[in-house]
């Protein structure tokens, strides 16, 4: 009994480890994705203004022709 009891403990601490090492690797993952989303809305807001001055350069050209 007492060499399954070490066993048994041995496997609740690999556990724990194991779980310890998944939140981390899920808040590694976590972090990288909040990066991805802030490139993507800084990136969608320049194509925005890029496009939006694009516009208002034609239709400045238009009211001088």
């Amino acid at each position: 009994m007492n060499e399954r009891l070490r066993e048994l403990r041995a496997e609740l601490e690999k556990g724990r480890q194991r779980m310890q090492a998944l939140d981390r690797e899920r808040q590694e993952v976590r972090d990288t994705m909040l990066r991805i989303s802030g490139a993507i809305r800084v990136l969608e807001e320049m194509l925005e203004q890029e496009e939006g001055g694009a516009a208002g350069a034609e239709a400045a050209l238009s009211t001088v022709a």
